[in-house]
């Protein structure tokens, strides 16, 4: 098949990687389009597209502030036609934003000018950018939510360090999830306020557990996302920590919740020291951390499910959207997994019944992909570096994750594939339709397909839309990420 690649570059434009991500996904989906990216163009940005072969010679000198419109076509005149349509679908951002009080900053100084009453700042440019703009928000006396990642980890270190001696509060790097005020930011979802609050260097892990949460009636006063190194040795739980001071200061949160992979043991003794001098009570779901010595006031648990249930005092999130009357297949389990949280507590739960099990995120007990031994079940986390180099995250795109679906259910030996169907603002607008056209042409000898729908009927996709879109598409659905893996369990004979 013949190709053709035409670049454009915008100077002095800059749009967010989440916005960037929607524009390339409507772009490639045109007719005769290959592949479209539309990215800023700094160094490593231009090292994705050359490797993809999207960069012409035009645009190698675009500088980091620059937009780069990248496209391959059949044809060129479908080239040219594509360029064309992403540069109108750019058009209405250039001009000033309609916001209610119809302004438009271009810069933070601007920004305050207009809202002096502001104290957060949401930080989404490119990596290498992100901290200085993070430190300038600091010294005018902002919180800062980075949801860049790719940030260098000295420079997390730093800018916690500077928000501690100032009393602020650094959210990140690659903080792709928060509920502030009641606010939904980056990838959350809607849920009522109430007295729980979160705390999580996990996005997926805090909008599951707030979901849950929500289904029970109840609400969230904060959800707080650290970041994913923060319980680093090297960061030292500083976010955490911080976040832990707010909420004990916080007459509308009652209990707290602390949601990560199992943190560094010296970052996780200080923090359950911090808890030990707390009046309020703890559930902690560090996955795959082990016993660890708690204080009075708090209670480790295993799962995410069992975090939501250890605050509402309930044990009934275990069961189907509807019954299981399924045989069970020989073969291994294949989870294709968009949130790495929810991937890694699916291991942890088939590594627990006996299971081999092998992932390109392994947890403790699981093997690399590249070591897998025959009939393994394997978990992949489809949102990880080497699957979103240059292309949209799975919950904003799914293509990739369906193109893998539907080859594993013409697969020999899989038994059950494993989802997560992550709602919420910032996610695709409707994951569950392009599931269930995958399954939907698949063969009637299929592996069975077993998912969880992390969302609430106030989200814009609306939970039990997605979920009656996948029963009648013959996937069976279960309440929670947990509930999944065990419907998975049942339905593998490995």
């Amino acid at each position: 098949m013949s190709r053709s690649v035409r670049n454009a570059v915008r100077r002095a434009f800059y749009l967010d990687s989440v916005a960037l991500m929607r524009l390339s996904r409507e772009i490639a989906a045109l007719d005769g389009v290959l592949d479209a990216a539309l990215m800023m163009a700094t160094p490593a940005n231009k090292a994705i597209l050359a490797e993809a072969g999207l960069l012409e010679a035009e645009a190698e000198g675009a500088g980091a502030n620059d937009l780069i419109l990248a496209v391959c076509a059949e044809a060129p005149d479908r080239a040219d036609a594509a360029l064309a349509a992403a540069h109108a679908l750019l058009a209405p951002r250039a001009r000033p934003s309609e916001t209610p009080r119809g302004h438009s900053a271009r810069s933070l100084r601007t920004a305050l000018s207009a809202q002096p009453d502001a104290n957060l700042a949401l930080i989404s440019v490119p990596g290498d950018y992100a901290a200085g703009e993070a430190r300038k928000a600091l010294s005018r006396g902002l919180n800062v939510m980075i949801f860049s990642d790719n940030v260098p980890l000295a420079e997390e270190v730093s800018l916690k360090r500077q928000a501690q001696a100032l009393g602020r509060l650094v959210l990140g790097p690659d903080c792709g999830t928060a509920i502030l005020g009641g606010a939904p930011l980056g990838f959350a979802n809607s849920v009522p306020r109430g007295n729980i609050g979160l705390i999580g260097a996990s996005g997926t892990g805090l909008q599951e557990v707030s979901v849950l949460i929500a289904a029970a009636g109840r609400g969230v006063s904060e959800a707080i996302g650290v970041g994913s190194r923060d319980l680093s040795l090297e960061v030292g739980g500083l976010a955490t920590l911080a976040a832990i001071d707010l909420l004990d200061q916080d007459p509308a949160t009652a209990r707290i919740v602390l949601i990560s992979k199992p943190p560094h043991p010296e970052v996780v003794g200080n923090v359950l020291a911090r808890i030990g001098r707390s009046p309020k009570r703890f559930t902690l779901c560090f996955l795959g951390a082990g016993q660890l010595e708690l204080p009075g006031n708090a209670t480790a648990v295993p799962t995410l499910r069992a975090a939501a249930e250890d605050v509402l005092g309930s044990g009934s999130m275990g069961l189907p959207e509807a019954p299981l009357t399924l045989e069970p297949r020989a073969g291994h389990i294949l989870g294709l997994y968009s949130g790495g949280t929810l991937g890694a507590e699916a291991q942890l739960l088939l590594l627990a019944a006996g299971r081999t099990v092998a992932s390109n995120a392994a947890v403790p007990g699981a093997r690399a992909l590249s070591s897998a031994p025959a009939g393994a079940d394997q978990i992949i986390d489809l949102g990880a570096d080497e699957f979103t180099r240059g292309r949209p995250h799975p919950m904003i795109d799914p293509a990739s994750r369906c193109e893998r679906l539907g080859r594993a259910l013409d697969e020999r030996g899989v038994a059950a594939v494993l989802l997560d169907v992550v709602l919420g603002y910032g996610a695709h607008a409707d994951p569950a339709r392009e599931i269930a056209a995958v399954v939907g042409r698949a063969p009637a000898n299929r592996p069975h397909v077993v998912a969880s729908v992390v969302g609430t009927e106030a989200d814009p996709q609306v939970r039990s839309r997605q979920v009656a879109a996948l029963l009648a598409a013959g996937v069976l659905v279960a309440q929670s990420n947990a509930g999944a893996a065990e419907l998975a369990l049942a339905l593998a004979q490995g």
